[in-house]
């Protein structure tokens, strides 16, 4: 289907108030089910925010209250990051013995497959160290909530069996994990350790929605 310009015109930036929101699961298979609970419980807090239509028609007008957002205003963002889930490290292998490895090794040891394994983990650890990095610098930490199990073992961790029992299972992942302190990224040792202030991601996710109601 072709696009028109009046078409596109009426698409409208993904926004609220002066914040600008992505909203994107990729990746994980069936454990997308994971983010997709508590993304359905941030839903069920946002639809106290009545007023999101007549903030999209001051956008619309380009009202300058909303545009544009000058560089150093980054408290003006916020970034929510589900993941779906990770197998849990098992941490099979260390530094000194992949330096004796040969091409062979790197691609199937003990049952394992490291250079996969180590491509998809460090794909999303790299992003999450990234922006934890940057959030901290900057002051607006608590403007950047990072949710994901990296403990997940067995059929927990597949991305394709979608049987009833294995779907509902990963659905009590996702509402268990709202119910788990808030964790970050620890820039010293590269972990994802838990937050000593007790907020759990359910408080985190009111907390956000109350800020920006």
């Amino acid at each position: 289907m072709e696009r028109t310009k009046s078409s596109i015109e009426q698409i409208q930036p993904p926004t609220y108030g002066n914040l600008v929101t992505i909203l994107s699961i990729d990746g994980g298979g069936i454990r997308g089910i994971i983010p997709a609970t508590i993304i359905a419980f941030l839903e069920s807090q946002l639809q106290a925010l009545v007023a999101m239509n007549e903030v999209t028609k001051q956008i619309i007008k380009q009202n300058s209250d909303f545009f544009p957002i000058k560089p150093h205003e980054y408290d003006r963002f916020l970034i929510i990051s589900i993941g779906t889930g990770t197998a849990k490290n098992e941490e099979k292998f260390n530094a000194q013995m992949a330096a004796k490895w040969g091409l062979l090794d790197w691609l199937t040891h003990s049952g394992t497959t490291p250079l996969i394994d180590v491509f998809s983990q460090s794909s999303a650890d790299m992003v999450d160290f990234h922006l934890s990095a940057v959030t901290q610098a900057l002051r607006s930490e608590d403007n950047y909530l990072r949710i994901q199990d990296d403990t997940l073992t067995g059929t927990d961790s597949s991305v394709d069996i979608a049987t009833k029992e294995n779907l509902d299972k990963l659905c009590q992942i996702g509402e268990n994990l709202l119910k788990k302190p808030v964790s970050r990224v620890n820039l010293e040792n590269g972990l994802f350790e838990p937050l000593k202030n007790g907020e759990t991601n359910e408080d985190a996710l009111k907390r956000i929605v109350r800020k920006r109601a």
